[in-house]
């Protein structure tokens, strides 16, 4: 099991990094918040969850060891899969989930792209006493450069891509977040991802995340 990695950042997009540690290239999976704060030829450490499969082993990347662990519990949930539990992550905190579950706030996962009222109720019922609020928010992630408006949008699309979105539907969910909200031509890159993720929740848009 992969726990930890410390290196130096080597490339980093808006869903994923690769992290040179002592001249080996970890390519890591992670949100749009996580990576916010993240330079290239900078050193980072990174919290990771290695998922394996039949054909493959991937790891998931995230800024604190809390957030990490809450990734684990969520792929633990019936029809979680980590790309969904990644999406989940890129809308709420963990705060924010742990209350959510403690709670039984279904609302706050319908607002997850792929989590209708049924599966929202499954995934409360299975997270409560394994999720406890303590009322700790996150740190503030470094506030991003604001890029020209269609740069932001390739950005978006391409961390859409990262959460397994074809790049035909990121589009479409993009210019559908736009055309409900044009206020959002003047978000950061991170801000509009999470708004076209949790706008999908409400029904704006294509597709759902698995």
């Amino acid at each position: 099991m992969i726990a930890q990695l410390t290196g130096t950042v080597a490339s980093a997009t808006l869903s994923s990094l690769v992290l040179d540690v002592a001249g080996v290239g970890y390519l890591v999976n992670s949100t749009p918040r996580a990576l916010a704060s993240l330079r290239v030829g900078e050193p980072a450490t990174v919290f990771t969850a290695l998922v394996v499969r039949e054909d493959s082993m991937t790891l998931f990347g995230f800024d604190s060891a809390r957030d990490r662990d809450t990734f684990e519990i969520l792929v633990s949930v019936q029809g979680i899969g980590p790309r969904l539990a990644l999406a989940i992550l890129s809308v709420h905190e963990s705060e924010q989930i742990a209350v959510a579950a403690a709670t039984e706030d279904t609302k706050a996962f319908t607002q997850v792209s792929g989590i209708g009222p049924k599966g929202a109720q499954r995934i409360v019922l299975e997270l409560k006493g394994k999720l406890v609020p303590t009322g700790e928010r996150s740190a503030a992630p470094a506030a991003p450069v604001l890029a020209g408006a269609e740069e932001r949008v390739a950005q978006v699309i391409e961390g859409l891509s990262g959460l397994g979105w074809s790049e035909k539907d990121a589009g479409k969910a993009v210019a559908a977040a736009l055309k409900d909200d044009p206020s959002l031509e003047e978000a950061s890159v991170s801000e509009l991802l999470r708004s076209v993720l949790s706008g999908i929740g409400r029904g704006v848009g294509t597709r759902a995340v698995r």
